[in-house]
């Protein structure tokens, strides 16, 4: 029997493929540097899970995969190079893992993955497609971060960070936005252009990419492609675009509408915010490419609910609303504010952890300014992930940059003392938010358990 390890196991990727091999019937276990939800869970699928890194960990008879989170001191990896397994990049290895499937439909984009693929994956399910899914977070509609289906449609998540998404091979592709990201290793918008160009350039001629041309990066890179593609917009006609928008409280709906200005659906979204709205077109036209109906379409996207950490509920007191999101990037603060606002009667308070340095470095002015559209904004300490702090910067750098623009904002590093702020702060029909790709969600539950009980 194929025996697996992982290091880092409990990363939202790692785990899906993980679980999806244990699932086939392999032997899987690994490690990770701290107990979560997910290494619980793991456990509870029969999967060992190690907390902290040993060589003692390696047999000497596993096909190792490993994070790109990883230093590359780690012991384990150490271990495995000097036993000479086989060594696998997480990347890499769901590149291998790719060429049994038939469809390959990656969903790329410096925005809005998670959304678009786990509503392209819930589509694809509602029309009997048994679709296998790997998605990077957690989908109620789905049963968890993967599907594990029959092997003629894989749907995945493309990440461009140091050039993942090269290491696949789509048969569709998908291209939502391209923005000024993960600057610790592009080295500026022009190199970032041409990674999610070279990705468009793998998808075969019997193939075709979706792509968003409201978007000035995707548009340039499109003009200079020979791939089949399909254009989606909010703003123009083409091939598939949205007409008749309206707003309510910050859920939308629209018209989708073909280039010959046919109707072919009516989609009211169930999850709040524009930027779901080219989410909800590019799923809509990769499924109808797939000759999924239309009708199909228009139900499951209207039934679709989101995917956890995406501009969550996730609780309530006293009249004031907790959300938790993802969000950490200033383009996508920016778009979960501007909902936030919409669906907000009273105050909107943003607890933001920003993550990793390189960000927030390069982003410094860009993060102040999407912050500013909160009436209160808590800043609280970096989450470093994968470096170290080399860049000279710090929160109470972001703080003061907030402040020097004129927005009411602290500076508190204790999730303690945040939550007992907030729970004194806020007042009824607010809204409270958690915001960052760290460990910040951490504190809605410490809010809720310092909400005084009413006698």
């Amino acid at each position: 029997m194929n025996k697996y390890f992982f290091i880092g196991i409990g990363g939202i990727s790692m785990s899906a493929i993980a679980l999806i091999l244990k699932n086939q019937g392999f032997w899987v276990e690994g490690s990770d540097m701290q107990e979560s939800p997910i290494t619980k869970m793991l456990r509870e699928n029969g999967i060992n899970v190690y907390i902290g890194h040993d060589e003692s960990h390696i047999h000497g008879d596993e096909t190792v995969i490993y994070t790109a989170a990883i230093s590359k001191d780690n012991p384990e990896f150490l271990a495995a190079k000097r036993m000479n397994l086989k060594i696998y990049e997480r990347a890499e290895f769901l590149g291998f893992l790719m060429k049994d499937f038939k469809n390959v439909i990656a969903i790329s984009g410096t925005h809005g993955k998670t959304t678009t693929t786990s509503m392209i994956g819930y589509i694809l399910k509602k029309a009997n497609y048994n679709p296998t899914v790997l998605v990077g977070a957690f989908v109620k509609q789905l049963g968890g971060n993967f599907v594990i289906g029959s092997k003629e449609y894989l749907v995945v998540e493309a990440c461009e960070y140091v050039d993942s998404f090269l290491k696949f091979n789509p048969t569709i592709g998908v291209i939502l936005n391209i923005d000024n990201d993960h600057l610790d290793y592009f080295k500026d918008i022009d190199s970032i252009k041409n990674s999610f160009k070279k990705f468009a350039q793998k998808i075969p001629a019997s193939g075709f990419l979706i792509a968003n041309c409201d978007d000035k990066n995707v548009k340039d890179i499109i003009s200079e492609l020979n791939t089949q593609i399909i254009c989606i917009s909010t703003k123009e006609k083409t091939d598939i675009f949205a007409d008749n928008i309206s707003c309510s409280d910050g859920y939308y709906e629209f018209d989708v509408k073909n280039n010959n200005d046919e109707i072919l659906a009516h989609i009211k979204l169930n999850i709040p915010g524009f930027h779901n709205v080219y989410n909800a077109l590019t799923a809509f036209a990769v499924t109808l490419r797939l000759g999924v109906e239309s009708t199909i379409i228009e139900h499951a996207i209207s039934e679709f609910c989101g995917a956890s950490r995406r501009l969550e509920k996730a609780g309530e007191f006293d009249g004031i609303c907790l959300y938790d999101d993802y969000a950490h990037h200033p383009t996508e603060i920016k778009a979960t504010l501007t909902t936030l606002k919409k669906l907000s009667q009273g105050k909107v308070f943003v607890i933001f952890q920003p993550h990793t340095f390189s960000r927030l470095k390069s982003l410094l002015n860009e993060f102040a300014e999407s912050l500013s559209l909160a009436d209160k904004v808590i800043v609280t300490d970096v989450y470093a992930a994968r470096e170290k702090n080399i860049f000279g910067i710090s929160s109470e750098k972001l703080y003061l940059k907030l402040k020097e623009i004129g927005v009411d904002c602290e500076y508190i590093s204790s999730f303690e003392d945040i939550a007992s702020y907030v729970v004194k702060e806020a007042k009824k029909e607010d809204i409270i938010a958690t915001i960052g790709a760290g460990d910040i969600n951490k504190c809605i539950d410490i809010i809720l358990k310092k909400v005084p009980v009413k006698s």
